[in-house]
């Protein structure tokens, strides 16, 4: 792909500044930089989704593309069809198989030869197509996909409006594989992913013979299959294409910053000598004048190619603290059962049974679509249980971060989403502020900010609830990992009670878990690092039996 003088701006807002670039087409690369930085923007100008303001963008293959949102929602309609039938359709195998017959068929009604050869043109041209999809082992391979992301037959006879969102999440992917693209787009596709399934999913990418651009927060899934980096810089609106993985790029930006420091240290030591010089002999005899006139020559050429260090980028000052203290037991769970359907004899939740004493940090886990994100909703009373009962303490104040960011207006800017609370105009700016909103960010409607923008927000009304028992559902997603880091150490040292959904190892070992719950048992045990490999043996044994 050929990016030539590429330039976009949304209102005063620049993205890409005359950007030139060569990426190709055919190789496994990692696209990084800072929320907010375009890399969702440049995925939908690849795609034909966002204008530019000029340049272009040419591909030197025509590849196929196939892409996989960061938000699935809009990408598995809820439509009333069977998930098997959704996914078959990502082949238009029996489409190509329906103009054939039917072009057959016109043809025996046909006595023209010349029409009976244009006609048959269309059918060898169509066959040509069917081929490059092979209807013979089509199935064979969705089916291959199906049985690796541990889809089970009965999820295949669901209709599509009753998935859940990682439910939802691992259909779209498989779609997306079958679909046999030439490039694929992946932007943030780890986020539903357990572990189980990443592994394979990561295998696969790395062997694909196809292009693969992915955006992504996960370094691991990163390293294992990029072998090429592109960086879009937020501060300069430009990009740069590195060799080698997410670690070999952030070990060459560490080496390259150093190297920037101490050429800075050595001109500023240059800057004061000759300033110096400058100072002394600009006003003394005409010898001494030449002199300081040549150093004012200098140092004006060493101005004009002075190094310039890059200032760390911000990051967000996320604090959490509870106001009151909650009563000894914040939050009661007995007999819970809840369904859907409610013609159904099955329920998705069944007697649940759970007592969280003030202070315990609880990690609810599972595979996709055995209901975790339907137990949180319960809780905070989104959802109303079949039977048994939910028991708050008198003294419980909640605060839930929700997986897809439903607390947040879409249709009001960021100072309005937080009217919620007593502040004034001042104050809110300062709290955005500290969460990386500026400016004429304030003023934006949150449907038009990024993932990790909305994340950041959500985080942030999170933080003024001073709740002191938090439900939080993904609380990574869509977030970098040094933001990770500071959710995690303020998670740690939090006094109250959380009950928290993640899908993510290496977060969640870091915050004190005491107890799991394993749904859709309702198992309880106390935490192991390495909880999520525990619960898929958990689980497979359980699917043994």
């Amino acid at each position: 792909m050929l990016v030539k003088n590429l330039n976009l701006s949304f209102g005063i807002n620049k993205i890409f500044d005359n950007v030139n670039i060569n990426i190709p087409d055919d190789k496994k690369i990692g696209i990084v930089g800072v929320n907010g930085s375009g890399k969702t923007t440049f995925f939908k100008v690849i795609l034909g989704l966002q204008e530019v303001d000029s340049g272009s963008l040419t591909f030197f293959t025509n590849p196929k593309i196939s892409y996989l949102p960061q938000v699935i929602t809009d990408e598995v309609p809820s439509l009333d069809m069977t998930v098997f039938d959704y996914l078959l359709e990502g082949r238009p195998i029996a489409k190509l198989q329906k103009q054939i017959e039917e072009l057959y068929v016109k043809t025996s009604e046909l006595s023209d030869a010349k029409e009976i050869d244009k006609i048959l043109k269309k059918i060898n041209k169509l066959e040509t197509q069917l081929d490059f999809w092979e209807p013979y082992r089509a199935e064979e391979e969705l089916l291959k996909l199906i049985s690796s992301m541990k889809i089970e037959d009965a999820l295949l006879e669901q209709k599509l409006n009753t998935l859940s969102g990682g439910q939802k999440s691992k259909i779209a992917f498989i779609r997306l594989l079958y679909s046999k693209p030439d490039l694929i787009l992946l932007d943030e596709p780890t986020n539903h992913l357990d572990k189980d399934t990443k592994d394979f999913v990561m295998d696969y990418l790395r062997n694909y013979p196809g292009g693969v651009y992915i955006i992504s927060h996960d370094t691991e899934f990163l390293d294992k299959i990029i072998d090429k980096t592109l960086f879009i810089d937020k501060k300069h609106h430009s990009m740069e294409l590195f060799e080698g993985n997410y670690t070999q790029f952030k070990r060459i930006e560490k080496e390259r910053e150093i190297f920037l420091e101490k050429e800075a240290l050595l001109q500023d030591k240059e800057r004061k000598k000759l300033q110096n010089i400058i100072d002394r002999y600009l006003h003394g005899n005409e010898k001494k004048a030449r002199i300081a006139k040549d150093r004012q020559k200098k140092l004006a050429r060493l101005e004009e190619n002075a190094v310039e260090v890059e200032k760390k980028m911000r990051t967000a000052n996320i604090s959490l603290h509870q106001g009151r203290e909650s009563t000894k037991h914040p939050l009661v769970i007995r007999d819970l059962s809840f369904k859907y359907d409610k013609s159904s004899k099955r329920n998705l939740l069944h007697k649940i049974n759970v007592d969280i004493p003030r202070g315990e940090k609880f990690l609810i886990v599972g595979e996709n679509g055995v209901g975790k994100s339907t137990l949180l909703k319960l809780i905070v009373g989104e959802l109303r249980p079949d039977s048994g009962e939910i028991i708050l303490g008198d003294k419980t104040d909640i605060g839930y971060y929700a997986q897809e960011h439903e607390q947040l207006d879409l249709e009001k800017n960021l100072l309005d989403n937080l009217n919620d609370f007593d502040l004034t105009e001042n104050e809110k700016r300062g709290f955005l502020g500290r969460f990386l909103f500026y400016g004429d960010d304030l003023f934006k409607k949150v449907k038009y900010l990024s993932p990790g923008e909305r994340a950041r927000l959500a985080l942030l009304k999170l933080t003024l609830k001073k709740a002191n028992l938090l439900i939080l559902d993904e609380p990574t997603n869509h977030l970098d990992p040094e933001t990770q880091k500071i959710i995690a150490n303020n998670l740690k040292d939090f006094p109250g009670t959380i009950l928290l959904v993640s899908h993510n190892p290496s977060f969640v070992d870091n915050l004190g878990i005491n107890r799991t719950m394993i749904l859709p048992e309702g198992q309880l045990s106390y935490y192991e690092s390495a909880i999520v490999q525990k619960y898929h043996i958990l689980n497979n044994s359980h699917n043994k039996k």
